[in-house]
C-alpha cells in the first residue's frame, strides 16, 4: 500500500518526467518516514511492493546511489537471480535499471536471463506487451536480443486477437521503434485485429496504429473501411494529429477514399485554427496528390487562404512551398503568395533549412547546403505552372538558376516512371502500326522539363515523320503509357503529379493521348492491340496494312 502510495505521488508530482516541486516532497515529513521504512525493512517487502517502490523513486530521481536505493536494488538483483520475480516484475525492474544505468547497466543481464528462461508461449497478451516495451526503451538497441524477438512476433501472431487496443497499439509502436522490418506477418495479423478495435481506441492509441502502418507501408482493404466509418463520424472530435495522420497514412498509400477525405475537408473549414502548420500541410497536401477536390472545396481552399495569409512566416520552408505545390496540382493557383515564393528572400531560407533541423516527408536535405533538387522541381513546376495558367501574373520569376531542366529524378520525382513490361508491348504494338521502330521516339525529354512516354512527329498532312526529323514538325503526339503506379491504388484516378503534366503538354501543343492499363491489359492479341493504338492515335484515319 506504502508503494503504490508512492507511485501516485510520483504521478501527481511530475510533469513529463521532472519533478515539479522537489522540496514539497523531499521535506514531507510522511515521506521521509516511508522512506526510512522501505531501507530498514527491504527484505521483509514483498517483490511487488519492492518493484513499484523502486519505480516511484526513479520518477521522482531519488538519488540512485542513495541508502535507499542501493538496497532497494540490492534486494531486487537477489530476487531476479533466484527467480522469484514473473515477468511483469522482471519488466518493471528493467525499465527502472534503465532509467538509472542505461543499457549498460550490468544488472540487467541477470533480468533479461530470467526473462529468456520463461517459456513465451506460456506468457499473457499483456506480459508480451511488457517485453516489447523492455526492449523498446533501450535494450533492443543495435540487433540485441533479436532472437527473443523473432520467438515473440511468431508468438504474438497466435494471441493477437486477444489483445485490447492499448496492447495492439503499444507492441505496434515498439515494432516500429525496433525496426523489426521482417515482422511484417505479425503487422498484418494486428491490423486485422485492430479493425474490430477501431471505435475503442483512444485517439493517441489510433495514431501509434497508423504511424506503424504507414511505417511498414502496409495497407488493408477492410482497416481502410473501418477507417471509413469512424472518421466521418468522429472527425470534429478527433485530435488535430489524429486526422494528420489518417490523411498522410492515405497519401502515401495512395488510398484515394472519398468519405474520408469528404469529412476532413469540412472539418478544416472549422477546426484548422487548433491545427498547426505541419498539420494544416499534412491534412491539405494530399488532396493535391491524389488529384481530388472535395464538395466543399471552394470553402476549404478560402479556409486555407486566410489562414496562409495570417500564419505565412510560421511555416518552415518547404513544408509551405509543399502545400502551394498541391494547390496548383488541383487547379487552384495561389498567385498572392507566389511572389514571396520566388523571392531571394525565400529561396535563402530554403538554402537555410537544406542542412540541419528536422526532417520528415514534407521536407528534403541536402548535405552539402545547396537546395535539394526536388524542392528545385518543386519550384520549377510551380513557376510552369503561374507561366502557363496565371498569364495575369506580373510578380517575380524565378531565376534561371534555380529551375531545374527534367521533373524526372531517382527517388522522389514529379514524374512517375513508365511501367517497363507495359511500355514494352505497346512498343510492339507501335512497331506493327508505324511499320518500323523509326517513326516514334522514347523517353524524350521535352524542352520543359516535361519526359514524355513516346513522342510521334506529324507533317502538316497528318503523315508520320522520322523521330529524328526536326523540319516540317506540324504536330506532336505525347503518349503517357500509364501503368498502376501512376493511378490511386483504389481508382483510375491520375495521381496529382501525372494530371498536370497532361494537363501541361496540352497547353504546351502536344496531342495528348493516354494509354492506360486498365484498357490495354484487356488485349491479348496482336491484331487487337494494333486496332486499339490505331483507334487512340489516329482515330480519324483509315488504316493500312503493311
Amino acid at each position: 500500500m506504502a508503494a503504490a502510495a508512492l507511485l501516485k505521488v510520483a504521478q501527481v508530482e511530475t510533469k513529463d518526467g521532472i519533478l515539479t516541486n522537489p522540496r514539497k516532497v523531499f521535506d514531507n515529513m510522511i515521506f521521509k518516514a516511508i522512506c526510512l521504512q522501505f531501507e530498514q525493512e527491504s527484505k521483509n517487502l514483498s517483490t511487488a511492493g519492492i518493484v513499484n517502490a523502486l519505480k516511484a523513486f526513479v520518477q521522482l530521481r531519488v538519488d540512485p546511489w542513495s541508502n535507499l536505493m542501493v538496497r532497494l536494488l540490492s534486494e531486487s538483483q537477489e530476487r531476479a537471480e533466484k527467480g522469484e520475480m514473473n515477468i511483469q516484475y522482471l519488466c518493471m525492474l528493467g525499465r527502472c535499471l534503465l532509467e538509472i544505468e542505461g543499457p549498460e547497466c550490468a544488472m540487467l543481464k541477470p533480468v533479461m536471463d530470467q526473462v529468456l528462461q520463461k517459456k513465451i508461449n506460456d506468457w499473457t497478451p499483456e506480459e508480451i506487451a511488457m517485453v516489447y516495451g523492455l526492449l523498446q526503451a533501450g535494450l533492443g538497441e543495435k540487433g540485441q536480443y533479436q532472437g527473443l524477438l523473432n520467438q515473440m512476433h511468431e508468438a504474438t501472431v497466435s494471441k493477437a486477437s486477444q489483445m485490447n487496443p492499448t496492447l495492439i497499439s503499444s507492441i505496434l509502436t515498439a515494432l516500429v521503434d525496433l525496426k523489426q522490418t521482417q515482422a511484417l506477418p505479425l503487422v498484418i495479423n494486428l491490423c486485422k485485429n485492430s479493425i474490430r478495435c477501431m471505435p475503442h481506441f483512444t485517439d493517441e492509441e489510433l495514431v501509434n496504429v497508423i504511424v506503424a502502418l504507414t511505417n511498414f507501408g502496409h495497407s488493408d482493404k477492410y482497416f481502410t473501411e473501418a477507417l471509413e466509418r469512424h472518421v466521418p463520424r468522429m472527425v470534429f472530435t478527433m485530435s488535430p494529429e489524429l486526422v494528420s495522420r489518417v490523411m498522410e497514412y492515405c497519401s502515401k498509400r495512395l488510398i484515394l477514399s472519398k468519405p474520408i477525405f469528404d469529412a476532413v475537408a469540412e472539418s478544416f473549414v472549422y477546426n484548422s485554427e487548433n491545427c498547426t502548420t505541419l498539420q494544416i500541410a499534412q491534412q491539405i497536401i494530399p488532396f493535391g496528390e491524389l488529384n481530388y477536390l472535395p464538395p466543399n472545396a471552394a470553402s476549404m481552399f478560402r479556409r486555407l487562404e486566410k489562414i496562409l495569409s495570417s500564419r505565412f512566416s510560421q511555416f518552415q520552408p518547404q513544408i509551405l512551398l509543399k502545400l502551394l505545390h498541391s494547390c496548383i496540382l488541383l487547379e487552384r493557383f495561389p498567385v498572392n503568395f507566389v511572389a514571396k515564393i520566388f523571392s531571394p528572400y525565400f529561396i535563402q531560407q530554403l538554402q537555410d533549412n537544406a542542412v540541419g533541423g528536422h526532417s520528415d516527408r514534407y521536407t528534403s536535405k541536402d548535405q552539402s547546403g545547396n537546395v535539394d533538387k526536388f524542392v528545385l522541381a518543386l519550384l520549377t513546376q510551380l513557376f510552369l505552372t503561374v507561366s502557363l495558367e496565371c498569364p495575369f501574373y506580373e510578380g517575380p520569376r524565378l531565376l534561371p538558376k534555380y529551375r531545374v531542366k527534367s521533373f524526372s529524378a531517382s527517388g522522389q520525382s514529379l514524374e512517375t516512371m513508365v511501367d517497363v513490361h507495359l511500355y514494352n508491348r505497346v512498343k510492339s504494338g507501335l512497331i506493327d502500326l508505324l511499320g518500323a521502330r523509326m517513326y516514334f521516339a522514347s523517353h524524350v525529354l521535352s524542352p520543359y522539363c516535361y519526359t514524355l512516354d513516346v513522342e510521334i512527329k506529324l507533317d502538316e498532312e497528318g503523315f508520320v515523320l522520322a523521330a529524328s526529323s526536326h523540319e516540317e514538325v506540324h504536330r506532336r503526339i505525347a503518349l503517357c503509357i500509364d501503368g498502376q503506379k501512376r493511378f490511386c491504388s483504389n481508382t483510375h484516378k491520375l495521381l496529382g503529379k501525372e494530371s498536370i503534366k497532361q494537363r501541361h503538354l496540352r497547353l504546351l501543343g502536344y496531342e495528348v493521348i493516354q494509354i492506360p492499363f486498365y484498357e490495354f491489359d484487356n488485349l491479348s492479341y496482336k491484331e487487337e492491340i494494333v486496332e486499339y493504338l490505331h483507334k487512340k492515335i489516329f482515330p480519324h484515319t483509315y488504316r493500312l496494312n503493311w
